[in-house]
């Protein structure tokens, strides 16, 4: 009956939304003023706020001073009973840290108190950096450059082993080798629109990548009879760009190259639909450019059906018959490319069948793994999961730090590090199948983990290059270029992920010492797992960047190889990790590579390497580091004696291939052994690309105006050049003279000779200003090319100190010619002569000396 009435009731009983929200906001960041009256004074006051954490002390606003409901206990009240108790846990925490932030007598966030009563304020734990899991955190979506098209659809996969060894495929001889047809005389069935090449570079992204609806690239089926496949590569790691149909059964494949470039064809990943049962299919991947492959020697590819992983719980398995690598035919100015060629028969109908290079590991499942981490009450104990940086294209680079906690600061002083990295190269997932088998491994109850977590500080960044990974690349981050070979770079903005990971070590260094790095890769020509590391120059170290591997190759006798592992640092790898890493002070600086194929060693010899394969290979790098860490130094001692014998056969081998003898007994261990190994093979990418993608325009840009500028002005001469000049327009119409008159003087005439005014290595220097060196004509006589200066014939240099000065004759010294400087090779320098100064040109010759200071020679510069 009366809104007014109604409305001033509604005003004094209801808080103002906006007056509540920054009430709150002032507390929260410690801005919020209290009145005197408002401030406890003692302790005992405080303890009765820590003990009702329903109710939150409210400084005054306006002239409201009195207790309101925690708006934590509101919430709580309106949220379902049926919470976990984990949650309600944490909410009561959470409750006891707003009481003590809202309070204006505590203005840090930091504070936490004991729940016992007791007023014993301790520091609050360091909170994750800008990007974490918590327990109801979901995943962060990957982010996309905005060029590429991305589907809403999840592809996930589920992990199997084989119950039985796959082996290699035995070539025949009798593959067939199709011929390349092109879309000219076949049908184009699935072909990327946009594709970034070398001529584009990252700019921005986004979450699910280019803008609009995501058309069906696909071509439309006729009808149920139509037995077309259907292609699709718009995922995660997925890299076809075309597929062009030739036959009724056979399809010629086209990979698209790593963003941002024209190269790195190497990794396939892609999807085919609407299968039909018992029918050879053949698939030729056509651009690929590496000339050797593991396909010659046996590799199949992987072939996932879902069917099989819904019914059968069948997951990634080797396929393929008649499997050919060979050169294609390129075409006039073209470099040459290679294919894959192979038949296989799908196993159902109507089915969905993925084929990929090797094992999927993409960046939703990394974050998978690292969330079931973190959600542990166990291992979060001792995994932080950290943000090392953000990407170029801003999806997190995480950093592990996995330890025990210390019980003292000297304990915790004393632990060594180990670092550890993966996906440097975004095609090479077997890399983090190895890290994957590692972290299972380390973060598990498992004794020598919990010994391992005692002693050492493990510093992991399981995938450097995150981009890469999701758009499908296989080799280069966004800015178009290998970051392996740019771990010494200065540009921090174009190459976030390395620059931040070498700093990372950097500030390692100066806490503890790092006993070892290591950098997991794959290897596409060799077979087995293998390190490189770099030799040690320092001969009280001699040989021990070797123990390591060679333990490793014992643990693990049937995947690792010792004899294929290499030492040598070329330099052409300076900029990759190991290198890099090896010259800040990590003695024990490995890559890791592991082969795409299978082993050729023991038990495994001449099958596929599975995922346990790989994931096994991380459980034995921990137990090779407790081996190299043993205190008892036995199984060290006897692993540098085996190298050294290893070494001495290998020197003697080398020069019976040279046909030489030598006597080792005394002098083999000088020998150079990078003399003795061969260089590390299997990059494609042996060179540093340059500068990143989009600052290429710029350099470019900046050398047009250059040369422009340089047309248009002169550049500034330096001294060196200014004084060439000089001599030249001076002294030599002088010289040019004095050829007409040889009678005047008793040695030959002096050409061209810019070493004149140059005295030799060992004599002293002096400059003399202002003044400037005249030839008298009538000192100066022709002089043969070969003809070397006669030391009994004099000249006389005068020295003027302004130009109007007349020239004198005064002999007592010979012209020094130094032959560096000589602009006729054949000729040589003059013999020095003391020379004889007046005592009134030389104030150091008067007093007590009698006879004239000797100087060798005179050197002299002269300044235009």
């Amino acid at each position: 009956m009366f809104p007014a009435l109604e409305t001033e009731l509604k005003q004094e009983t209801l808080p103002d939304p906006y007056e509540d929200f920054m009430r709150y906001h002032l507390q929260y960041y410690g801005y919020y003023k209290a009145q005197r009256g408002s401030l406890p004074n003692s302790a005992t006051h405080q303890h009765v706020w820590k003990n009702n954490p329903r109710y939150l002390l409210s400084g005054s606003f306006g002239k409201r001073e009195d207790l309101t409901p925690d708006r934590l206990q509101k919430e709580k009240r309106l949220w379902p009973t049926c919470l976990p108790s984990t949650v309600h846990r944490q909410i009561g925490a959470m409750s006891r840290d707003s009481l003590m932030l809202s309070s204006p007598f505590v203005k840090s966030r930091q504070l936490l108190y004991d729940d016992t009563g007791e007023v014993n304020p301790r520091l609050r734990e360091p909170q994750d950096l800008f990007a974490f899991f918590s327990g109801n955190a979901l995943l962060q979506a990957p982010r996309w450059p905005i060029e590429c098209e991305v589907i809403k659809e999840s592809i996930r996969h589920i992990e199997w082993v084989p119950p039985q060894p796959e082996y290699f495929y035995q070539p025949t001889g009798n593959e067939k080798i199709p011929e390349i047809v092109g879309e000219e005389k076949g049908t184009i069935v699935y072909q990327l629109d946009s594709v970034p090449t070398e001529d584009s570079y990252f700019t921005s992204s986004r979450v699910g990548g280019k803008r609009g609806i995501i058309k069906e690239l696909s071509v439309s089926l006729q009808g149920p009879e139509d037995n077309t496949l259907l292609f699709e590569s718009r995922f995660e790691s997925g890299n076809l760009q075309k597929a062009v149909r030739v036959n009724t059964y056979e399809y010629e494949l086209t990979l698209r190259t790593d963003l941002y470039t024209n190269k790195h064809t190497q990794w396939f990943y892609f999807r085919v639909q609407n299968t039909r049962k018992d029918v050879t299919y053949r698939f030729t991947i056509v651009n690929l450019l590496k000339p050797k492959s593991l396909y010659t020697v046996g590799m199949k590819p992987l072939m996932y059906s879902q069917l099989d992983a819904s019914t059968h719980s069948i997951g990634w398995r080797r396929e393929g018959n008649e499997i050919k690598y060979y050169r294609s035919t390129p075409g006039d100015g073209q470099q040459p490319s290679y294919c894959l060629t192979w038949t296989v028969q799908f196993p159902h109908d109507q089915d969905t069948c993925f084929f990929a290079h090797f094992y999927p590991y993409t960046y939703t499942d990394l974050q998978c793994f690292l969330l079931s981490v973190t959600n542990s009450p166990i291992k979060s104990q001792f995994c932080k999961v950290r943000t090392l940086c953000r990407s170029l294209a801003g999806n997190t680079v995480y950093l592990l730090t996995i330890t025990n906690p210390a019980r003292t600061p000297q304990e915790a002083a004393a632990k060594k590090a180990v670092v550890l990295t993966a996906r440097v190269h975004p095609g090479e997932s077997n890399g983090s199948w190895i890290m994957k088998g590692f972290l299972d491994f380390i973060l598990s109850n498992s004794p020598d983990a919990q010994l391992l977590r005692d002693i050492f500080i493990f510093k992991v960044v399981p995938m450097l290059n995150p981009d890469g990974v999701i758009v499908g690349n296989y080799r280069c981050s966004l800015a178009g270029r290998d970051l392996n070979r740019h771990y010494k770079t200065i540009l921090k903005e174009s190459f976030p992920c390395i620059w931040h990971t070498r700093n990372m070590i950097k500030r390692l260094l100066e806490e503890r010492e790092v006993l070892l790095y290591c950098d997991f890769h794959g290897h596409s020509r060799k077979n087995n797992i293998f390190l490189y590391g770099c030799n040690n120059t320092n001969r009280q170290f001699w040989l021990h960047e070797r123990v390591f591997p060679l333990m490793l190759s014992k643990n693990a006798p049937d995947k690792f190889s010792f004899h294929s592992c290499n030492f040598k640092v070329q330099k052409c790898k300076e900029g990759t990790g190991r290198v890099v890493m090896w010259r800040m002070g990590i003695l024990n600086s490995y890559t890791m590579e592991s082969t795409f194929g299978g082993s050729t060693l023991g038990s495994k010899r001449d099958t596929h390497f599975t995922t346990e394969d790989l994931k096994s290979l991380g459980y034995h790098v921990c137990d090779t580091l407790l081996d190299f860490c043993d205190p008892d130094r036995t199984k060290f001692m006897q692993c540098l004696a085996e190298l050294k014998e290893l070494l001495q056969q290998e020197i003697h081998k080398k020069f019976k291939e040279l046909g030489q003898d030598m006597d080792l007994e005394r002098s083999w261990s000088d020998i150079s052994l990078s003399d003795v190994e061969s260089s590390t093979s299997g990059s494609d990418s042996s060179l540093s690309d340059g500068l990143p993608a989009h600052l290429l325009n710029i350099a470019s840009e900046l050398n047009q105006k250059k040369m422009m500028y340089k047309k248009k002005k002169k550049p500034l001469k330096s001294r060196k050049q200014r004084n060439k000049q000089y001599q030249k327009n001076t002294l030599m119409p002088d010289s040019e003279i004095t050829e007409d008159a040889p009678e005047r003087a008793g040695f030959p005439s002096l050409q061209k000779h810019p070493a004149f005014f140059r005295t030799s290595e060992n004599a002293s220097s002096s400059v003399i200003k202002n003044e400037k060196p005249r030839l008298n004509k009538s000192q100066l006589n022709r002089r043969g090319k070969s003809t070397a200066l006669d030391p009994t014939h004099r000249t006389t240099l005068i020295l003027t100190k302004n130009k109007g000065r007349i020239q004198k004759e005064k002999p007592g010294f010979t012209v020094s010619c130094d032959p560096k400087r000589s602009t006729n090779p054949s000729q040589e320098p003059a013999q020095p002569v003391k020379p004889s100064w007046s005592r009134s040109r030389c104030p150091g010759t008067q007093g007590s000396h009698r006879t004239a200071v000797a100087y060798p020679s005179l050197h002299i510069y002269t300044y235009p």
